[in-house]
């Protein structure tokens, strides 16, 4: 490449070039369906309600890709105290200003042509004014200060959240305002165009400082009790595995509970502001038991690395891959990092929202709830449903962490982002094809008949995938028959419990029994927990 803008754009285009197809070819297929309404002719009421409401799936499905491609954020650690920006880039012959400039400037052009095309191609609603220019204004700057902030090093792990969340929401709020006055396009063009030079400024001394390795440290232990610091460095393990688990918990266990006790805070702390409105402390609570499965997705993105020092690097780094350890119990250990990592999210949640909801006289509301509850299914049952909640809460958190290893351990980035632009294209098709069952009462029937059909369907394929890793897996000796054995066993007796459960709050007259059982098989994972350990093995012995 003659030029850092040509190489800065090879860069980009050819390590996203499935997913901005992806990204194209979900602007094409929104183009297609608004081609096809306006050539018949046919806006129905529940149709224009529809299409409303899958306008910003779509919409912030892209946004999204967007700020993780152009912020070099899809295989970073977001809660790290270094700087995002890719290492192997931050050594090239050019200056910091283009480093930061290049990928900014593509960055913001693209948010402005993807605001554009999917105002051209979305269907919106005919009783709304659609803005022309400023989104486009704002989505760039959006992008500019997301760059900036993740590209600046902290002193310690989870900062980058608290002042990414802090600026950003200053923005909204700064444009909500102007928006609930009524101000002019032109007014906020004007507001959000110095946002951009200044976000420029300071990506340009975000990447000048991560190119000289200026990282702060607050590091107490280091600072004030060096000894003891360098005793729990130098302490002997009992196993190879113990010393794995101790390796995996240093380097991405400690980031959900860090996560989740930055976030969980602020939105609890809008109880003392809104403990008399019923409603919003009932969304407030449910908000805040959502927080750890949720911030678990941000997680997982760097649970299946081994090396926290590479922001760019999947799967089985050289130093891990020699370690005298079993493929399989490399796999254990992170999943025991996982289990550990999501129960103290939840020993966090537990204290938190109680004591919250105290000191904010906010219990009513859930009270309330609670004796409705009691009243309606009996003490016994109520217990159940509520620890059935919890139980379903904790393992979709330690689900999230664990259930992409297998994609990740694999060593293969187009694997990794594979998965992602799968997951876009099937969300946003699954939200269309939503809005067209629900856009006709003989579709809505005819797909009420089917689910149970499609379920079945699911259920054979997840068995013979089972069947087909758990035989490569003796094949190639990552379990042995009795280790088969005890996996099939407990896995039955998982489901079996699901199920009793299930069937024990939920009546017969209102869900068939053969359709817990079908919800059971498909919730509790077998199949990317067992493709883990071969994943692993191809990787690290290939």
């Amino acid at each position: 490449m003659r030029t850092p803008a040509a190489a800065i754009a090879w860069e980009l285009r050819q390590r996203h070039r499935w997913g901005l197809i992806a990204l194209l070819a979900t602007i094409l297929t929104l183009g297609g369906i608004k081609i096809v309404v306006l050539m018949n002719h046919t806006h129905p009421e529940l149709g224009d309600k529809t299409f409303a409401l899958l306008v910003p799936v779509p919409l912030t499905a892209t946004v999204l890709y967007l700020l993780a491609v152009f912020t070099f954020g899809i295989s970073g650690d977001i809660a790290a105290r270094e700087s995002m920006y890719p290492s192997r880039m931050l050594v090239l012959p050019v200056r910091s200003a283009a480093l930061a400039g290049w990928p900014m400037l593509y960055g913001c052009v693209s948010m402005m042509l993807l605001w554009f095309a999917m105002r051209i191609a979305v269907i919106f609603p005919s009783a709304i004014d659609v803005p022309k220019y400023w989104p486009a204004l704002f989505g760039a700057t959006l992008l500019a200060w997301t760059q900036a902030l993740t590209w600046m090093p902290y002193p310690a792990r989870g900062i980058r959240i608290v002042v990414s969340i802090g600026l950003l929401v200053s923005i909204d709020i700064v444009v909500f305002t102007a928006l609930e006055n009524k101000a002019r396009e032109s007014t906020m063009l004007l507001l959000l165009a110095p946002f951009v030079p200044l976000a420029y400024v300071a990506a340009v001394s975000a990447v000048d400082r991560a190119r000289r390795g200026d990282v702060p440290n607050w590091g107490l232990a280091e600072r004030f009790a060096p000894a003891f610091a360098r005793s729990a460095i130098h302490r002997d393990f009992r196993s190879a595995p113990r010393a794995q688990l101790w390796f995996e918990w240093r380097q991405y266990g400690r980031s959900l509970p860090l996560l989740v006790g930055i976030v969980l805070p602020v939105g609890l702390s809008l109880l003392f502001l809104f403990h008399e409105a019923a409603v919003i402390v009932i969304e407030i609570v449910v908000a805040s038991l959502l927080a750890p499965p949720f911030t678990a997705i941000f997680v997982a993105a760097t649970a299946g690395k081994s090396s926290s020092n590479t922001s760019d690097s999947y799967g089985i780094t050289p130093f891990v891959a020699t370690r005298p350890i079993e493929d399989r119990a490399l796999v254990v250990a992170k999943w025991q990092t996982a289990l550990l990592s999501t129960l103290v999210a939840w020993a966090i949640v537990a204290v938190a929202v109680p004591v919250a909801l105290v000191w904010s006289d906010a219990t009513e509301p859930i009270l309330h709830i609670a004796r409705n509850v009691v009243a309606a299914l009996g003490r016994p049952r109520a217990i159940v449903l509520g620890l059935l909640i919890l139980a379903a809460l904790v393992g979709s958190t330690w689900k999230q962490l664990v259930q992409g290893f297998y994609i990740a351990m694999s060593g293969r980035d187009w694997a990794v982002k594979g998965i992602t632009f799968a997951t876009l294209a099937l969300v946003t098709a699954g939200f269309l094809g939503l809005g067209w069952i629900l856009d006709s009462r003989y579709r809505i029937a005819v797909a009420w008949g089917a689910i149970p059909w499609l379920m079945a369907v699911l259920v054979a394929l997840k068995l013979g995938l089972a069947m087909w890793v758990m035989q490569r897996g003796f094949e190639r000796g990552s379990f042995t028959g009795k280790q088969l054995i005890l996996i099939a066993a407990v896995w039955d007796v998982c489901i079996l419990a699901f199920y009793g459960v299930l069937a024990l709050i939920l009546p017969a007259i209102v869900v068939r029994r053969y359709f817990l059982l079908l919800v059971a098989i498909l919730v509790v994972p077998i199949v990317r927990l067992a493709a883990a350990p071969l994943a692993v093995g191809r990787n690290r012995h290939r």
